[in-house]
């Protein structure tokens, strides 16, 4: 039951910063209000990014293609 709490966790973390993520890009909730945490039986942790609408993938491609900036 630990691992699955703790893929839960995991995921769900995960979840929570892909939203942000893409809310940071100006992207609206109808994008990022279907980001979800999923978690297999065996404890392993997933985000379920579900259907995007092309623009907002072509958005989300272009940040990710970006480098990001150095960490100080």
């Amino acid at each position: 039951m630990q691992t699955y709490r703790d893929g839960r966790k995991e995921a769900t973390d995960a979840a929570e910063a892909i939203r942000k993520a893409l809310a940071g890009l100006g992207l609206p909730e109808s994008v990022w209000g279907s980001v979800r945490p999923v978690v297999t039986r065996s404890g392993k942790p997933y985000v379920h990014l579900g259907m995007v609408r092309a623009d907002a993938a072509e958005t989300m491609a272009e940040a990710m293609r970006t480098p990001a900036e150095p960490v100080e």
